[in-house]
């Protein structure tokens, strides 16, 4: 078993990782969705928060990445940003969504010289929206951010646009394509609910209605 479906199995033997194709979430867009990633679950299990870190740390070694500079997005993957700075002894950043409205009104907090390379580090990625603009502050205060590590990608097709037009290689510990082939083989989900979640994987905003499952 690779890597991937490692980190796939333990996502779905700690339920950070519900698939529901039958009865789906809602996402606050209002697409629905047979899948839920709540990552932050994962924290608070010493065990399983020791082995991803170590996937997160195998990755950067295989990819033959040395950054400068760890960032982690707030909130979700600050934790997860600490873990693998300490790891790799590397100083670490974090980016806001927006700029504090007080004090020195940072946007980025902790030390970033420019022209330093930094990994900006993910839980979870859906459309890409937060990683890319996060790539975008880092790279305004001079920055060289060329690659993106999330621990699960949903895959969407509008993420994977995003990242190639801001020129940012998105690399993950698992993915949806991986996670639900386990699924099935580990009997979380049934053969006939394969295809379900894949036509969800190719148009999740259109995938509620195409199922029949819209009010």
């Amino acid at each position: 078993m690779g890597n991937e479906e490692k980190v796939a199995e333990l996502l779905l033997k700690a339920s950070a990782v519900i698939l529901r194709p039958q009865k789906p979430f809602k996402f606050s867009s209002g697409i629905l969705s047979p899948i839920y990633c709540d990552n932050r679950l994962l924290l608070s299990k010493p065990s399983e928060r020791k082995m991803l870190t170590r996937f997160y740390v195998r990755k950067i070694m295989k990819a033959g990445l040395n950054p400068d500079v760890i960032a982690g997005i707030a909130t979700a993957s600050i934790p997860w940003a600490a873990l693998v700075a300490e790891k790799l002894k590397k100083p670490m950043i974090y980016i806001r969504k927006e700029a504090k409205d007080h004090g020195w009104e940072n946007l980025i907090e902790g030390g970033l010289t420019p022209g330093q390379s930094v990994l900006v580090i993910e839980d979870l990625v859906s459309t890409g929206g937060t990683s890319l603009s996060s790539v975008v502050a880092a790279r305004k205060e001079g920055a060289v951010v060329e690659n993106c590590l999330a621990i699960f990608s949903y895959e969407m097709e509008l993420a994977n646009k995003g990242f190639s037009e801001a020129q940012c290689r998105l690399l993950t510990l698992s993915n949806f394509s991986t996670l639900i082939r386990v699924a099935a083989k580990k009997g979380y989900i049934k053969e006939e609910e394969i295809e379900m979640l894949r036509e969800w994987s190719k148009n999740p905003a259109g995938w509620g209605k195409k199922m029949g499952l819209e009010q």
